[in-house]
């Protein structure tokens, strides 16, 4: 483990990957491709037999709770996911869109945080883009969960790792 003004990473040589303890309280970020780009969730969460299949299904769980709110929209192909860009930026309505992944259990942990937190900001445009569902077109994002704030068809913030507390004091700010 290496500590770069308070940032700690863990790596695993085999896979290529990294994970990164921001500060306090914001939960693991998770880094890393493949050579086929694929990204993989090996990391300290993933890393004993069977903790995958939990963490996904910990996501599935979570990710029912996209269905049911008019602002909160799950990108679930790289079409869809283009089409809400370009809605997205053609749009004067903010918005933040939350980059995961099925294996990342920080991702899987803040998930029910960010469905319930469009609930209190119905003036912004909620959307959930996993990673795996929408490879293309998330290509440039490397650490998970990622947020990313637009506003007037710009970005305007970007977010990495977790924390409640952070997500709603970002959302207020750009609501």
């Amino acid at each position: 483990m290496k500590t770069y003004h308070g940032l700690e990473s863990y790596h695993s040589d085999a896979f290529g990957i990294k994970m990164e303890q921001r500060e306090e309280n914001q939960g693991c970020c998770c880094v890393g491709r493949r050579k086929n780009n694929d990204f993989v969730g090996l990391g300290r969460e993933t890393t004993m037999e069977g903790s995958l299949s939990v963490v996904s299904k910990q996501h599935d769980k979570a990710k029912k709770g996209l269905e049911g709110s008019a602002n909160l929209k799950s990108a679930t192909s790289d079409d869809d996911f283009t089409n809400v860009l370009a809605h997205i930026k053609s749009s004067k309505t903010p918005a933040v869109i939350n980059y995961g992944a099925s294996w990342c259990r920080v991702c899987s942990q803040i998930l029910p945080a960010f469905c319930r937190l469009s609930n209190n900001f119905p003036k912004l445009s909620f959307v959930y883009a996993d990673i795996d569902e929408c490879p293309e077109t998330t290509q440039h994002i490397r650490y998970t969960p990622t947020f990313q704030f637009y506003r007037n068809g710009e970005k305007v913030d970007e977010m990495y790792g977790t924390g409640e507390e952070r997500l709603h004091d970002r959302l207020w700010l750009h609501s």
